[in-house]
């Protein structure tokens, strides 16, 4: 008699997720499962703050919309409308620190809001009129000086330290790993000099392109000056899945925004795993998902749907067991897009 016994391996019995074609190819874009699983819960009396790159503005508006405590160290005037508060970057995020593309420009920040200091060398100018290098957007038509430009950040810089101290999770979007720096500090900025503001110099800007030992290293630095306002913070790291307006790399800038978006990847969940204070969201792979089709970018290849963002907000309250508390967003709220430096480049490939 002959006896057919079944083998036993590792992907026996494993769960559908595992797989790719019940996990992907047979279940909907919109209604992927399974595919986070958080490490750092949050609730409604999680105090959260958020920075990072433009799409994290997605995950502060879904938070607030969630009843999720999210704190913001720099609140609007009373009275201002909507898009005219986002104009000058207030409510974009827990600060009104603007886009923070890298994790070394995040580091920087912390290091400022530390000592309380600002660098001089934040000072930019345009048509005679001065602007904060770190958020040269945020103020558009510019200050009438550069100690104003200074007094401003020190306001800036004081009022985020009580914020960060209060923080349960730091909620940081990794966008880039193309930066521009001065040769002589190492600043870090983000947005070439000259292109919203300021003068660029050969002799003064270099380019750099963060490679993954610099990445994880910045991560390790990012997380310890957190644990410096307190030491109970978690970080929850996400990805942004809007490719590059364009490179400097001398490049191609569809290679480029590959490198630059599986680099980050590979450090950010490499990081999350090695830390139980750490936890990573895969927003990058929701949008990016094959299922999709490309449908949750828009016409130009860049921006993400309304379809997209809405399917990474609704998986990510759902893996916390949050949902979204209005139905119709705030009056004013469908005037206002994202703030996005780095988009302004594409002017010049036209």
């Amino acid at each position: 008699m002959h006896i057919c016994l079944a083998m036993s391996h590792p992907y026996a019995d494993l769960p559908a997720t595992a797989f790719w074609r019940r996990a992907v190819a047979e279940t909907p874009a919109d209604a992927p499962q399974g595919v986070h699983a958080p490490r750092l819960r949050l609730g409604g009396k999680t105090r959260v703050a958020t920075a990072g790159s433009c799409f994290a503005q997605h995950i502060g508006r879904a938070l607030r919309s969630a009843g999720v405590t999210l704190l913001d160290a720099e609140p609007a005037p009373p009275g201002i409308p909507p898009a005219l508060a986002q104009r000058f970057g207030f409510g974009l995020y827990s600060g009104r620190y603007g886009n923070i593309y890298t994790v070394r420009q995040m580091v920087q920040l912390l290091q400022e809001v530390g000592q309380q200091v600002p660098d001089p060398d934040v000072v930019w100018q345009r048509d005679g009129r001065f602007h904060d290098a770190m958020r040269p957007g945020l103020d558009p038509d510019g200050l009438d000086s550069a100690d104003e430009v200074l007094q401003i950040r020190r306001r800036h810089l004081a009022r985020l330290r009580p914020m960060l101290e209060q923080a349960d999770i730091f909620v940081f979007t990794l966008g880039l790993t193309e930066a521009w720096r001065n040769r002589a500090t190492g600043r870090v900025y983000p947005t070439c000099p000259g292109v919203i503001a300021g003068r660029f110099d050969p002799d003064l800007h270099e380019f750099v392109n963060f490679a993954y030992p610099q990445v994880a290293d910045d991560l390790a630095r990012l997380r310890d000056m957190l644990h410096e306002f307190n030491p109970a913070m978690g970080l929850l790291l996400t990805v942004s899945p809007v490719p590059l307006a364009a490179t400097a790399s001398g490049g191609h800038v569809l290679p480029a925004t590959q490198y630059s978006k599986a680099t980050l990847r590979a450090a950010a969940g490499d990081f999350a795993a090695a830390h139980a204070d750490v936890d990573y969201f895969p927003s990058y792979e929701i949008v990016t998902n094959p299922a999709a089709r490309g449908r949750f970018f828009d016409d130009g290849l860049r921006q993400v749907t309304t379809e997209g963002v809405a399917t990474v907000m609704r998986v990510f309250l759902a893996a916390h067991g949050l949902k979204e508390r209005r139905a119709d967003p705030p009056p004013g709220a469908d005037d206002v897009d994202l703030i996005c430096e780095e988009a302004l480049l594409e002017a010049f490939g036209e």
